[in-house]
């Protein structure tokens, strides 16, 4: 008996956030300057617990603008 499961295709989710090391690695500085970026307030963030993640919509709408 062949299963049907083998050629099932499951899609990725999409990320809706950025960690403040994707921001770094986008913008091609220290994640020290991501973190100033973050804290100030130029997009959307939130924490969760000791985590920072910034809102992809927002970071992409301010990257775009500059």
């Amino acid at each position: 008996m062949i299963s049907d499961t083998q050629n099932v295709h499951i899609p990725k989710k999409e990320k809706k956030t950025y960690t403040v090391e994707e921001i770094a690695e986008q913008l091609g500085v220290s994640k020290k300057v991501a973190y100033s970026l973050v804290k100030s307030g130029q997009f959307s963030y939130v924490r969760v617990g000791r985590a920072i993640r910034v809102s992809k919509v927002s970071f992409d709408k301010w990257l775009n603008q500059i």
